[in-house]
């Protein structure tokens, strides 16, 4: 306890970055065949678009399912065993992806396998969605736990802004089983950087809560987190379409400007939520992200567009953290692991529904609307947390009358 309490600030800095460099390994996996898999399945492969839309999401049904037990291995066994599998699975993932162009002559082969692939890559996301987290937050302790979501995030959303480029780069020059081969090396290195680390298990003997018993504590939190997610995946899915029904060009731009203002955020203003508490931070977050996408749903031209995206990057950058913090306050020690674990479920389910959800608004109501139609949820998210905060108020205003 001394040690963690007499850190300099450069000193829990380079704890946290030797951590959730594992979280960054990991997103730049996930990122890297993001947007060439559409491209193969459709046109290689020649499956359909609904098809490709299928495949691609099937990742997010190990994630959910893997993150409870994730957050147990953390809990019992500690952080390095999760994050050592997820590293494993990974390299599996990046086998099967490059058999699955290898064989891609064969089509329904290539497409098996390729949802292998996908099942695993989720499965690997749910191991380390959380566990560096926990591992950072074991070595330089609980007061920082802001700080290392924070960095966190920056380094899983940093991976995948950068993964996705990279992916159609290597593509370009060297196919797709190039990219199963260099994933490969890529949690290799991960596998052997997490197994030269020491382990870290919680200090509380206790038996940890049962899963379903945390998922229900974090669940108010997760909500909220849940519906501002969807401003996020509305621009990550569809502002291209949004773009292109308005003729406009950039799009690319408009979703670097959201990940740069996203990043900045994270960094700059992490500070914030000890300061203020995290559900004050996570309401500024949300009407700021709510102004951002309304300014997107009625911007008249692409510069005042990019505004809007750079606006909602800002507002949606801590609420994540910001609602973490408290969601994890309400846990026990030996029960933080399942805690973060069963808070990103809801940030998974969130990006999971988000494409058939807005998919079927914009079939339902015109692409004009879609913007409208996040910052609703959004809007909706603000209120909920407004009434956390005043439950929480209340029930500390009476707490200090006894």
């Amino acid at each position: 306890m001394e040690e963690k309490l007499s850190m300099s600030s450069r000193q829990i800095f380079m704890q946290i970055i030797g951590y959730v460099s594992f979280s960054f390994i990991g997103y730049l996996l996930i990122g890297l065949p993001l947007a060439i898999l559409p491209i193969f399945i459709t046109k290689t492969l020649g499956f359909t678009e609904l098809v490709a839309g299928i495949v691609i999401s099937l990742q997010y049904v190990t994630t959910f399912i893997l993150r409870g037990y994730a957050g147990k291995i953390v809990d019992t066994k500690g952080p390095k065993p999760a994050v050592l599998l997820s590293m494993s699975l990974f390299i599996l993932a990046g086998v099967l992806l490059y058999f699955c162009y290898f064989t891609r002559n064969n089509h329904f082969l290539s497409l098996a396998i390729l949802v292998l692939a996908r099942l695993v890559t989720g499965a690997a996301e749910g191991m380390v969605g959380g566990s560096p987290i926990n591992w950072a937050i074991l070595k330089i302790g609980q007061q920082h736990t802001a700080k290392a979501i924070s960095y966190n995030g920056v380094a899983s959303y940093g991976a995948l802004a950068i993964g996705a480029p990279l992916g159609v780069i290597l593509n370009q020059y060297f196919g797709l089983g190039f990219i199963g081969l260099f994933s490969i090396v890529c949690a290799i290195i991960g596998y052997f950087l997490a197994r030269n680390k020491e382990n870290i298990l919680t200090a509380v003997s206790k038996v940890p809560q049962p899963f379903i018993s945390v998922l229900k504590t974090v669940a108010p939190f997760g909500i909220c987190l849940a519906l501002a997610g969807l401003g996020f995946g509305g621009i990550s899915n569809f502002i291209t379409l949004y773009y292109d029904f308005y003729s406009w060009s950039n799009a690319a731009l408009c979703l670097s400007v959201f990940s740069l203002l996203f990043i900045a955020g994270r960094l700059f203003f992490n500070s914030s939520i000890n300061t203020l508490g995290g559900l004050k931070v996570g309401i500024i977050c949300m009407i700021v992200e709510t102004i951002g996408l309304l300014i997107l749903f009625s911007a008249p031209n692409s510069f005042i567009a990019l505004i809007g995206a750079g606006i909602t990057g800002i507002g949606f950058s801590l609420v994540f953290p910001a609602m973490g913090v408290e969601a994890v306050a309400l846990v026990s020690d030996n029960s933080k692991g399942a805690a973060l674990a069963a808070y990103g479920l809801f940030i998974d389910i969130s990006l999971g529904i988000t494409g058939p959800l807005i998919g079927g608004v914009i079939s339902l109501f015109g692409m004009s609307n879609l913007f409208g139609f996040c910052s609703l949820f959004v809007f909706i998210g603000l209120l909920y947390s407004y009434y956390l905060q005043t439950k929480k108020n209340r029930s500390e205003f009476n707490n200090s009358e006894r």
